[in-house]
């Protein structure tokens, strides 16, 4: 039996389910598992939370599937025009996120749906849903595990979460690459189809939706930029913010982020090309949205610079609800700003950082990031 087999075995006895679906996770299971321990960088603790964290992934998608199974109707909803958040991470868009999830009008993935979608969310118990308190339990241990986190960006139960979480269902999502240096899989991840995590995003999406009255889905992700064109082939419809912000600030930001979320999870410092290997896919990333933009799809974008959130994040908010064509009332401005007020950038502390440590020259980043720092300055 291999490793993945000893994990999908796992989850059926944890689950006493069966069926997984497609077998289309497989792969993508595979290669992480394996990567995690030929590949040389994560210690005992590390490899055993990343198999945890797989069982608990599958166990997950087996109780969607008898969801599905149990009610097929649930595959009738519609996901119409869903708005993704993209860009470099550390560019203000999960605070963006968090605004446009003081929307009552609008649905955001929310933390404690993301880890546990079944059973699906009903309307009469959504704020206070016990999942909810176990979301929390468990940000509570991962700011205990890695405290540096929670001085980077906010975390809430009943808060937004990035769509990795969904994602990471197909085991086709930069979430496992945010647990440490993970170059095997990394390097599979790249070169991977992901239509069919997409298509399971959407599946998701439809379950968590299915007992409430539609509506319009706000979504984030920086990670989606290397992927734009699989998630149109299954969102044709989905329309875009992008925020941006001086490379030599939002990159080596990136990569203390991730150094902090793994340093729990490996052996000894980050390699010393981690920085050189994280900047490479920023800077795929960001050539491949462009070019998916210069391609007849600008109409689909719409920008936030990372200074025009500040000091009040209202006006670029309003200049997104005009791109959107609808109406950013009163009220739910009154709301995303007192979200504002509550969560200054350093809540939680300050998140300090040397981009020398990670052998990240400022200059030289500028330079080599000029076709996007001149097209987006702020």
């Amino acid at each position: 039996m291999t490793r993945a087999d000893g994990l999908i075995a796992l989850a059926r006895e944890r689950t006493g389910l069966d069926d997984f679906g497609t077998d289309t996770f497989h792969e993508g299971l595979v290669a992480l598992i394996d990567g995690a321990h030929e590949g040389g960088t994560l210690n005992e603790l590390g490899i055993a939370v990343v198999e945890d964290q797989a069982v608990g992934i599958l166990a997950n998608r087996l109780r969607i599937e008898e969801c599905y199974r149990q009610h097929p109707e649930i595959d009738e909803q519609q996901i119409v025009a869903p708005l993704f958040g993209i860009g470099l991470p550390r560019t203000g868009s999960t605070a963006l996120s968090y605004l446009l999830a003081e929307d009552p009008r609008a649905r955001s993935l929310l933390t404690w749906e993301t880890g546990c979608p079944v059973p699906p969310p009903e309307p009469e118990t959504y704020d206070t849903d016990p999942r909810i308190a176990e979301a929390a339990v468990q940000i509570s241990l991962i700011d205990g595990f890695a405290p540096k986190f929670k001085t980077m960006l906010p975390s809430s139960p009943a808060g937004p979460n990035e769509c990795l979480q969904v994602l990471q269902y197909e085991f086709r999502s930069s979430v496992f690459s945010a647990m440490g240096d993970h170059r095997a899989y990394d390097a599979w991840f790249a070169e991977c189809d992901m239509v069919p995590a997409y298509q399971y995003h959407r599946r998701v999406l439809k379950l968590l939706q299915w007992k409430f009255e539609p509506r319009p889905w706000r979504l984030k992700s920086p990670a989606h930029m290397p992927f734009i064109e699989a998630l149109t082939q299954v969102y044709p419809d989905a329309r875009f913010v992008m925020t941006h912000r001086d490379i030599a600030h939002a990159l080596p930001s990136v990569v203390s982020l991730l150094d902090a979320t793994g340093e729990m999870l490996r052996d000894g410092p980050l390699a010393a090309d981690f920085g050189e290997h994280q900047i490479q896919f920023w800077e795929h990333a960001l050539r491949t949205t462009l070019s998916f933009r210069d391609a007849g799809n600008e109409h689909r974008f719409h920008d936030i610079a990372f200074a025009d959130m500040r000091p009040d994040p209202i006006p670029a908010v309003a200049g997104l609800y005009e791109f959107l064509g609808e109406d950013l009332t009163d009220d739910v401005a009154a709301r995303m700003r007192a979200w504002w007020d509550g969560n200054p950038a350093d809540k939680n502390g300050v998140h300090e950082y040397r981009p020398q440590d990670y052998g990240i020259d400022i200059d030289e980043l500028r330079r080599r990031f000029a076709f996007y720092n001149d097209r987006f300055a702020g």
